[in-house]
Parts: C-alpha cells; sequence; structure tokens
C-alpha cells in the first residue's frame, strides 16, 4: 500500500513538473524525470527513441541528438541508469537506485507549490515529531524545514507550519523522499485564532 502511495505522488508530481511553466531542465535532469515515470523500452536504436520520449512529453524542449547521447553515456558512467539489451531487438532503459536518489534529490530541489487563483478560506497546518536518532533523522529534520521554509510556510510553533493553499500532495513527496513520512501530519482546518495576522502574512 505505501509503494502504492509513492508512486501516485512520484507519477503526479513529475507530470506537474514536466507539464508546468518551471524553467527549462538541462537534458540529464529532464531526462531523469521522464525514466522515472517508469522503465521505458524501445524497438530499434536507443538515441531515437529517447527522442521520440521526450517530444511526446515536452515539445517545448528541443535537445540535440549529441546532447542526449552525452547525457546517456555520463548516466552509465556514474551508474545511474541501467540499459538492457533484450532478444527481441528490444533495448530497456531504467533507473538504479542511485538514479532514483539522484532524481529525488533534483526533484526536492525544483519543487513548487501551484497557488490557485481564489483562495478557499481553509488552512493547511503541517506538523512533524522527528525523532533525534539515528542521525539521519537530525539531518531529514533539518532538510524537511528548510525546504518548507523556502516554499513560504509560516512557524507558528517549533515544529508548527502553516500554508494557505493545498499542498499536501508536495509535502508528502518531501517526507517520503527523507522517509519520514511517518512522523509528519497534516490538518485542513477553516478557523485559526490568529489568522488575521497570517491573511496579512500571505496578503490574502
Amino acid at each position: 500500500m505505501k509503494q502504492k502511495i509513492e508512486q501516485k505522488n512520484l507519477k503526479k508530481y513529475i507530470e506537474k513538473f514536466i507539464n508546468s511553466d518551471a524553467p527549462s531542465a538541462t537534458i540529464g535532469k529532464f531526462l531523469l524525470m521522464t525514466l522515472a515515470l517508469g522503465g521505458v523500452a524501445f524497438t530499434g536504436a536507443l538515441i531515437p527513441g529517447l527522442i521520440c520520449l521526450i517530444e511526446k512529453y515536452h515539445q517545448s524542449e528541443n535537445y540535440t541528438e549529441k546532447q542526449i547521447r552525452n547525457a546517456i553515456y555520463n548516466f552509465k558512467k556514474r551508474k545511474l541508469i541501467e540499459i538492457i539489451q533484450e532478444d527481441n531487438d528490444t533495448t530497456k532503459v531504467c533507473l538504479t537506485n542511485r538514479g532514483m536518489k539522484r532524481f529525488k534529490k533534483f526533484s526536492i530541489e525544483t519543487l513548487f507549490i501551484e497557488k490557485p487563483k481564489k483562495w478557499d478560506h481553509k488552512w493547511r497546518v503541517l506538523i512533524f515529531d522527528i525523532p533525534t536518532k539515528p542521525k539521519v533523522y537530525n539531518l531529514s529534520r533539518e532538510a524537511l524545514r528548510q525546504k518548507i521554509k523556502g516554499l513560504g510556510f509560516f512557524q507558528m510553533q517549533k515544529s508548527t507550519w502553516v500554508y494557505p493553499y493545498e499542498c499536501e500532495d508536495e509535502i508528502l513527496f518531501i517526507a517520503e523522499a527523507f522517509e519520514v513520512q511517518k512522523y509528519i501530519e497534516i490538518l485542513t482546518v477553516e478557523k485559526l485564532l490568529h489568522e488575521d495576522k497570517l491573511k496579512k502574512l500571505f496578503k490574502l
């Protein structure tokens, strides 16, 4: 069940990024995003197949064959992808565990929350209680705090943050990437005691 939830959030975020007006990514980062949707298989030559795949997802990007070939070479050298040549003239390309980790790091760096044209008059309250041990949890907690701060969340208390727009998918994506999803809770509330201050802060 957990894996299905992670895959759902992963796919939703990738498609949102690809179809957004976010700044263009390098060919390497864009290939990471595309391949993270799942392993892809091509009949015939690899490079033309990847070009068709990229055009399918993002017609505005014009990457050259040389750029794609260099990206694939670098990915193989860094062991970010695995290329399997099957017997029926089919080539399969998929991310390795290392490639998926690199993808998640890039995704967190570029993650954004799309603001609706009209506020629904509801507050999203993020609460987390992440253990201090082992040390990796300390690093994850700090990384989570820095990211939500960068996204514009307001810190109400030590581990309580508030935001006015829908953001559950994005927060779950971040939490899953840091493997701390079981230590967070997201509440949607219609009234806060000091919300007048928050409305001014968020210019609502």
